[in-house]
């Protein structure tokens, strides 16, 4: 189910994300619900076009799933306060999912910012 729904993102498919996440879905402590958590998704896409999720690393323990996930991009302007500008960078995001009744309720998720700072500084 993760890789489809992983798969889901990648194929910009939004008319099937309820299939994986529930419509009162909460991300790092904030009730985004369905639509907040697409429109996320969605702005995700818009600053990085090459957007492209890749499952580096995954541990499942029901009803929790870890992920790892690895980012190798081009955001346009500035992503996270940094000034990308369209640079090439190679990031993680380590991700935590509940799920309830086969769908996401909960994400908590953190981006090493600090890898992308490292490679600006090249």
């Amino acid at each position: 189910m993760y890789s489809d729904y992983i798969a889901c993102l990648n194929e910009r498919d939004w008319t099937k994300l309820g299939e994986f996440v529930d419509s009162d879905v909460v991300h790092n402590g904030l009730k985004l619900g369905l639509a907040g958590y697409r429109g996320m998704l969605e702005r995700n896409v818009r600053d990085i076009p090459d957007l492209r999720f890749e499952t580096d690393l995954l541990v499942v323990q029901p009803p929790q799933i870890g992920s790892r996930l690895k980012f190798d991009c081009r955001p346009i302007g500035s992503f996270f306060d940094l000034p990308i500008n369209g640079r090439h960078v190679i990031f993680y995001e380590n991700v935590f999912y509940r799920f309830d009744r086969a769908r996401i309720v909960q994400v908590w998720s953190i981006v090493d910012k600090a890898a992308i700072e490292a490679q600006l500084e090249v």
